[in-house]
């Protein structure tokens, strides 16, 4: 199996609130485990996410999980996550879904080095860059 590189999102007591919409804007299968169910299920944290996973249809996996107590939690400052290639009408949709209810920094449109690119902050904080090559 060859290595990947995956982005792995840490939120503040709504992981799965958001895995649930990012399933919804990229579609996939959604794998989401709790604190509870890894031996912490008496704690008031039991019911949060411990790790979530989603895989999509397009090849994309996405991770993230909910800060444990006690844990520094800074949304969006270390993490951008770009998406990027030829597939113009899926790229627009997933643009559409993201920036939705989100704050739009570049808009998706042409720019000086021939692609669309258009960058945007998402509602749960995550800053999402979005690239439309033009061959």
């Amino acid at each position: 199996m060859a290595s990947v590189l995956n982005p792995y999102i840490s939120f503040a007591d709504n992981a799965r609130e958001a895995m649930e919409y990012y399933q919804g804007v990229f579609g996939g299968e959604l794998t989401l485990s709790t604190f509870g169910e890894f031996g912490a299920d008496d704690s008031p944290f039991a019911d949060k996410i411990m790790h979530g996973q989603l895989k999509t249809d397009a090849g994309y996996t996405l991770m993230a999980a909910d800060t444990p107590p006690g844990m520094e939690h800074n949304p969006g400052t270390n993490v951008t996550i770009s998406l990027s290639g030829g597939d113009a009408d899926d790229l627009r949709g997933y643009w559409e879904k993201l920036s939705d209810g989100g704050a739009v920094s570049v808009p998706l449109e042409k720019q000086m080095w021939g692609d669309e690119f258009g960058a945007c902050v998402d509602r749960f904080g995550i800053p999402w860059m979005v690239n439309i090559t033009q061959s």
